[in-house]
């Protein structure tokens, strides 16, 4: 093919046209191609670490024997699961961990951590959160708010640390909490719904040696939602006793279809398999259900899924502080987790952005998200997730409460041009409903 030709070849296929058709304008379609080629070498460093993390995963599946054979699965009690345990033995070789759970029966990240926490405390501990207050759904379990069956009930007690005004563990308030009744130090990676830094593998590293450094038996477990795979380490690589999190989040590569793990010391993790099933019987039981083929198929794909998430909220960071809007972390800060946060000041901002993002979803489309109460929760939550995935926020989705400042959370996009038509329709959306002017370039 002569030049003419490919000229004339770019001309008939522009990129710009299928955005049109897909409903995006062109001085927004312009405003995000001049975004994105402003953020080449911010995308560089992100394929390198999914080079590195997807070499890892390959080298765990060939250190842990993958064949074949265990990619079938099992139903009733699970007796002698190859696959399972296959499964379990490459997350544990991938996490660099002793041992690991890793089930369709665990329902989400809450019940995942809530399965750790339990199994591994006993009444008269004391719980201590030293990122400050956990996840809206955790405090159920904990007993922050009243619920049946919550850790309050059996007489185990909370206490909390929380960050410094920069985002930073407070060390000193973290010795002076520790007492002879503290047992499990937990740490949430991500922000979840709070205005504040996601915690980097580092920090959490030098958290983790504090807490030692005082009490060397205390157990920590890291909450790892959104965050495996974003950089070279987790953070049990530094000293972490459990790391826990979601399979329709990072680790499932947007192919698991349910699912959680629990990655941590051999005596940590079968304390957890009690609780998850019952005593007696812990890990030796739980059906595969036939699902070993999209759990190891997508922990295959999951380094390059979250590298494409993550330039997907790199690219909202950019071109929504561009805009005036207050964004965690900025375009230029490095990434710890694929949320992006969004302040967008009024309850209609984050409506038409999570309208956007339903509208850019390769799965109902059509729909129109609205605000409502979700069980858990004390504000009324808008969710956008057109997924195959019910619910999986490794796909495209947003979400975020009804209250001020009326942040969204973005994250996902099993592809980044998945990701970046979903950034470009919330803006559009953003702009029809009159909330935004785009600048002209």
């Amino acid at each position: 093919m002569n030049k003419e030709a490919a000229n004339q070849e770019l001309f008939n296929f522009s990129t710009a046209d299928m955005l049109g058709s897909c409903g995006i304008d062109r001085d927004v379609a312009e405003y995000g191609r001049r975004a994105e080629e402003s953020l080449a070498e911010r995308f560089a460093e992100i394929d390198r670490v999914a080079e590195y993390n997807q070499l890892k995963v390959i080298h765990a599946f060939q250190k842990c024997r993958v064949s074949e054979a265990c990619l079938t699965g099992t139903t009733g009690y699970g007796y002698n699961d190859l696959g399972r345990d296959t499964l379990e033995e490459v997350y544990a070789a991938t996490f660099r961990t002793e041992a690991a759970i890793v089930r369709p029966l665990i329902a989400c990240g809450t019940h995942a951590l809530a399965i750790a926490m339990a199994g591994n405390t006993r009444p008269g501990d004391e719980i201590l959160s030293i990122s400050g207050k956990p996840y809206d759904t955790l405090e159920e379990v904990i007993g922050i708010r009243p619920s049946v069956g919550s850790l309050a009930e059996y007489g185990i007690t909370y206490n909390q640390v929380d960050l410094l005004p920069d985002g930073s563990f407070d060390l000193d308030g973290i010795r002076a909490a520790i007492n002879e009744r503290t047992h499990l130090v937990i740490i949430q990676r991500s922000k979840g719904y709070a205005s504040r830094k996601t915690l980097s593998v580092a920090q959490i590293g030098e958290a983790i040696s504090c807490v030692k450094a005082v009490r060397p038996d205390l157990l920590v477990m890291v909450d790892n939602c959104y965050g495996e795979f974003v950089e070279y380490r987790e953070p049990s690589e530094v000293g972490a006793d459990m790391i826990v999190g979601s399979l329709i989040k990072n680790p499932g590569g947007g192919l698991a279809p349910s699912g959680g793990y629990i990655c941590g010391t051999k005596e940590c993790v079968e304390r957890a398999a009690y609780r998850m099933t019952c005593p007696g019987l812990g890990a030796e039981i739980g059906p595969s259900l036939n699902l070993n083929t999209s759990f190891y198929q997508g922990f295959f794909s999951a380094p390059i899924v979250t590298a494409a998430a993550l330039k997907g909220a790199i690219f909202a960071a950019r071109l929504y502080e561009e805009l005036g809007f207050a964004v965690i972390p900025d375009s230029h800060e490095s990434r710890h987790d694929i949320i992006q946060a969004i302040t967008l000041g009024t309850p209609e901002g984050v409506v038409a952005f999570c309208r956007g993002i339903q509208h850019g979803a390769p799965v109902d489309s059509f729909v129109t998200p609205e605000p409502w109460d979700m069980p858990g929760y004390d504000d009324q939550v808008i969710m956008a997730a057109g997924a195959f995935v019910a619910g999986s926020s490794i796909e495209l989705s947003a979400d975020g409460p009804i209250r001020p400042p009326y942040n969204v959370y973005f994250q996902g996009g099993l592809s980044w041009p998945s990701a970046k038509l979903g950034v470009l329709m919330s803006l559009q959306s953003m702009k029809e409903a009159g909330l935004v002017n785009i600048p002209v370039l």
